[in-house]
């Protein structure tokens, strides 16, 4: 198997590589940092989960903003200039975050940091786009999120590691990280904004405001809006349901270490395959597929209390997120104009940063007001009208994904008499 990965990987440039390694060694830093921010303020400041809570919707606001501004800045100023920027902002910004001698100075580099931070993922996204043929888009953004997954394995027990030494370790090690990646990328990737675009926007106001024209995108509008239900039912799987599993049958961290784990080795081993496998079909379709594995993954939760059947359910889970994640990427990229296309991968970010903000909230209410396992009933309804969504987009997809190809084609002849 790692055969076939290896000669696959060898199949793409040198820059997609390089941009492949860079993620892998940002997002380390990430996975080594953020799972211990809970733990960090709680013995830092000496506070409660309500603190924790406000953390975390400031980090995600934080989030959404950035890749608001990101993805418009990614087609203004390029996408390795973005790249760079909030690498080498969150680098400075973890370590301030790590001096910070109080709770409100933590939230504001918090949101500092979510907002920076995330400024470099639409950028990093469309960068895939432009250095990647159409047909290898699909592979490409599952090869990312192979260098995305095996961050999640290690970044986690590194930081446990360091943070048993000093919490400082932790904020020390993210900067180390982002600051050599934004060396990587300098040296090695150059820029790749398409420069054969006819109409340049003439300041970052203009270049912000073309944010309108995404959401006058009807097609592209109505594909976030059902993958924004789609998120808030994923999104429970690192918050809601550690804590399900832990209260209602005593389902230890360490076991649900080992849950996400797994989750994360299936991925490294079997995302490029499958997306390999359902490169070919409707992308809307593919998605329809996923989002009822995800309605039987997690709507198991409200039903099954045996050991192994939490297990059982994950790997449903993630087979549907293999199929989810590369495909969302790979439709993006297809729906959206070469000039725009910053952009349009900014507002695919917001499918999941805004569902990050109210969707654990959401979820406290169900279980104090109606019950526990009515999360993972609503859950899997939620994935069953989503599938039901994307199903019903196919048609006006494909029409668009025709559109824009011959749009793309125009644009290579025109490039070509010249």
């Amino acid at each position: 198997m790692f055969g076939r990965i290896k000669r696959g990987y060898n199949e793409y440039p040198a820059s997609f590589k390089v941009l492949t390694l860079a993620t892998f060694i940002d997002q380390i830093g990430t996975f080594l940092l953020y799972p211990f921010f809970a733990l960090y303020i709680t013995t830092r400041f000496s506070v409660g989960l309500p603190e924790v809570g406000i953390l975390f919707g400031i980090f995600s606001a934080g989030n959404l903003i950035g890749g608001f501004l990101g993805g418009g800045l990614a087609d203004k100023f390029g996408r390795r200039f973005i790249i760079l920027f909030g690498m080498i902002v969150s680098g400075v910004g973890s370590i301030l975050m790590g001096l910070a001698a109080d709770l409100l100075t933590f939230y504001i580099l918090a949101a500092c940091l979510g907002l920076i931070g995330s400024l470099g993922g639409p950028a990093r996204q469309a960068m895939v786009v432009d250095l990647l043929p159409p047909e290898k888009e699909t592979q490409g953004f599952a090869i990312m999120r192979i260098a995305f997954n095996l961050s999640a394995v290690i970044g986690p027990i590194l930081g446990g590691f360091l943070a048993t030494r000093s919490y400082m370790l932790l904020f020390v090690s993210d900067a180390i990280s982002s600051l050599f990646t934004a060396v990587l990328v300098f040296l090695v990737i150059p820029e790749t904004k398409p420069k054969d675009i006819e109409t340049e926007e003439k300041s970052v106001i203009e270049t912000l405001s073309g944010y309108k024209e995404v959401l006058k995108d009807g097609v592209f509008v109505s594909f976030c809006l059902v993958s924004v239900l789609l998120s808030l039912v994923y999104l429970q799987m690192n918050s809601t349901l550690p804590v399900f599993l832990r209260d209602m049958y005593g389902f230890s961290e360490q076991n649900f270490g080992f849950l996400l784990s797994m989750n994360a080795a299936m991925v490294v081993l079997f995302q490029l395959w499958i997306a390999e496998k359902i490169s070919k079909y409707d992308p809307m379709k593919m998605m329809a597929l996923g989002a009822l594995f995800y309605m039987v993954g997690f709507g198991m939760y409200g039903f099954i209390s045996e050991f192994y059947l939490f297990f059982v359910a994950m790997i449903i889970v993630t087979i549907g997120e293999m199929i989810v994640s590369p495909v969302s990427q790979k439709a993006v990229a297809k729906l959206s104009p070469k000039d725009k296309r910053g952009r349009y991968m900014g507002m695919l970010g917001f499918t999941w940063t805004i569902p990050s903000i109210f969707g654990v909230y959401l979820a406290g209410l169900v279980s104090v007001y109606i019950g526990p396992n009515w999360i993972w009933y609503f859950g899997g309804i939620i994935c069953f009208i989503s599938a039901i969504g994307y199903y019903l987009l196919r048609k006006v997809a494909k029409e668009r994904f025709i559109r824009e190809e011959d749009a793309q084609e125009n644009d290579e002849i025109e490039l070509v008499e010249i």
